[in-house]
């Protein structure tokens, strides 16, 4: 008795990971700045910003930090103002973070919706008006480097 088996066509789906990329900023490694750009996460739904903050020496606790729920980027020489979406590990004023002691590190991310295509230098603005705020001009990331994950090399073999 002879029995027939039916092939199966294989279906090849090809599915697309949106792109991201990280870029690393070399500044972030110079321990004398108190606030800093640690890296960029670009994609094609956001942008992610780390940050690394040392507390002021000029209080006895270091003093208190906080974020604008206001705050925004924009590339360079635009108008439009990205607007923040979410911030990760510092309060949103009026909450404050408060520190315990002089020189203490503080590490936080802001997330933004997604840059056009192409932009490589951005205005990164909490608040432009007197006072003290963090506001980053002119941030050039299109020199920051990358590190490749040991995912990214192995697909790349194929």
């Amino acid at each position: 008795m002879e029995t027939k088996i039916e092939k199966q066509l294989e279906v090849v789906r090809e599915t697309t990971l949106p792109t991201t990329i990280k870029l690393y900023n070399p500044n972030a490694l110079d321990h004398t700045l108190n606030h800093r750009m640690k890296s960029i996460e670009i994609s094609d739904e956001y942008t992610r910003i780390d940050f690394i903050f040392r507390s002021s020496n000029e209080y006895h606790n270091g003093g208190w930090i906080d974020m604008d729920k206001n705050a925004y980027i924009s590339p360079v020489g635009s108008t439009t103002k990205y607007r923040l979406l979410r911030a990760i590990g510092i309060p949103i004023a009026p909450t404050k973070h408060f520190f315990k002691r002089k020189g203490e590190f503080f590490s936080y991310s802001l997330i933004f919706p997604a840059l056009p295509a192409g932009t490589a230098k951005i205005d990164v603005i909490e608040k432009e008006a007197p006072g003290n705020y963090f506001n980053f001009y002119g941030i050039d990331y299109s020199k920051w480097i990358t590190v490749a994950h040991p995912m990214d090399v192995e697909r790349s073999k194929n």
